[in-house]
């Protein structure tokens, strides 16, 4: 099946959006500030934005306070053309461990990790249809470790379940991540060196351990 270009379709989505004149309300997921900042960079010209904090999968408690906190830093701090607030949802780790148990052992990047996206993105849904929300969208398809045929044919799914808009999209495109990079060194946020689950975090400690015995 071949890959649809996501980039393409946020494209015309925020042409439609600038020639009919209106600033709709996006409720955008993110995972952390580093991956929200060059998305916020670049939607705040189209939408009013509400970030939503909601990150389950997140442990230790401490990192996800680091996260969060890191994350309301940024829009604090951050120049931005349109409206930008910072909702932060209660942290919820049961709620991850119940959707993985079984799967711990899998690796990184399979269907624990589609599950995981689909397990933000419905609660970023219904927190949408709950608030009158125009579009919902994540900020997750900027890492190059993230699928984003997935996350948008999860997306298009939750959007028909709850009848809001879901903004497709491919933020790793058009030098989005490396822009993510410099944004992080200027704002100087914290950049976490795993996705954040415990699984995660085992292996990338893993794969430190294998750099540095290599050396």
């Amino acid at each position: 099946m071949q890959k649809e270009n996501y980039q393409l379709v946020l494209e015309r989505t925020l042409q439609t959006i600038e020639k009919e004149g209106r600033r709709p309300r996006l409720l955008l997921h993110s995972c952390c500030g580093p991956c929200s900042s060059y998305v916020l960079e670049y939607l705040t010209h189209y939408f009013d934005i509400t970030v939503f904090y909601y990150n389950p999968n997140i442990s230790p408690a401490a990192e996800f306070q680091h996260r969060a906190a890191e994350q309301q830093k940024l829009i604090s701090q951050m120049p931005l053309e349109g409206p930008v607030s910072c909702l932060i949802a209660d942290y919820d780790p049961e709620t991850f461990f119940a959707m993985a148990k079984g799967r711990e052992t899998e690796p990184e990047g399979g269907s624990r990790c589609f599950d995981c996206y689909e397990l933000r993105l419905r609660k970023t849904a219904e927190a949408a249809k709950a608030s009158g929300y125009d579009y919902f969208t994540t900020t997750l398809s900027i890492s190059p470790h993230k699928n984003a045929q997935v996350l948008n044919a999860i997306g298009r799914k939750l959007a028909e379940e709850y009848g809001v808009s879901y903004l497709f999209s491919d933020f790793k495109k058009k030098n989005g991540y490396r822009r993510s990079c410099v944004l992080s060194e200027e704002y100087g946020l914290y950049r976490q060196d795993y996705c954040g689950c415990p699984f995660s975090k085992a292996e990338a400690e893993a794969r430190r351990k294998a750099k540095e015995s290599a050396v």
